[in-house]
């Protein structure tokens, strides 16, 4: 029985460990290298020449690239992804109000229209329905 195979000793679980972490390392640079890349072309205050050159830099050294950007504009790189962000909101935002009207275009009386039939229908009682006529001519 001596010549049988014992995988467990060819690769021990130091081995497995090292190996797992060396594979989470990988994906996290990997994660990290898009992040800067993706912060380089945010970035308004960068002029095309910056932009292309920061590129370079993160593709022919990418470790050292990726280091030195963290070291010199990785402090607001937070900040332009906040302002990013609120921008996409405020976009959004501004679509869903132009995309579902707002009810300041001649809303009040389709507003108060469909208070009435509301009421006609029995679903409101009177004074609901006042309270939400004062409520829409009050706005």
């Amino acid at each position: 029985m001596s010549d049988s195979l014992y995988l467990a000793y060819d690769y021990p679980l130091l081995g497995a460990f090292w190996t797992l972490m060396w594979v989470f390392l990988w994906i996290l640079w990997i994660i990290l290298l898009f992040r800067v890349l993706g912060d380089v072309f945010r970035d308004d205050a960068l002029s095309g020449w910056a932009k292309t050159g920061w590129t370079l830099f993160l593709l022919v050294l990418p470790f050292l690239g990726i280091f030195v950007y963290l070291i010199a504009r990785g402090r607001d790189m937070g900040k332009r992804e906040q302002q990013a962000a609120r921008a996409r909101q405020e976009s959004l935002d501004a679509y869903v109000r132009q995309t579902a009207g707002s009810p300041g275009n001649g809303g009040h009386a389709d507003e108060l229209a469909k208070l009435s039939e509301l009421k006609n229908r029995g679903d409101l009682t009177e004074t609901e329905f006042q309270h939400a006529k004062e409520k829409v001519l009050s706005s």
